[in-house]
């Protein structure tokens, strides 16, 4: 389970839920979020949906405890064109 709660402009907190259950802070700015989604959907769901992602690739607990959104493509070069199909 994941869930997303908006804290302030660009923060946004995550809950991860698996055989443990971990926080996460995440930043998203508004430029990043309009290139990846065009408006289309939530941040919180561009960020509920890149945590799928990366539960696909790692467990919750390997998830970095803080980060912003575009370090995912570092680490997975086919982030940004595998959201694009999942939104």
């Amino acid at each position: 389970m994941i869930e997303v709660t908006k804290q302030s402009d660009e923060t946004y907190s995550v809950t991860a839920s698996g055989k443990r259950t971990t926080q996460h802070q995440v930043t998203l700015t508004n430029d990043y979020y309009q290139k990846l989604t065009g408006g289309k959907v939530s941040p919180e769901t561009l960020i509920e949906r890149s945590f799928e992602f990366l539960l696909e690739r790692e467990p919750n607990t390997s998830i970095l405890g803080r980060f912003e959104l575009p370090v995912i493509n570092r680490y997975f070069p086919e982030y940004e064109r595998e959201i694009g199909r999942r939104l």
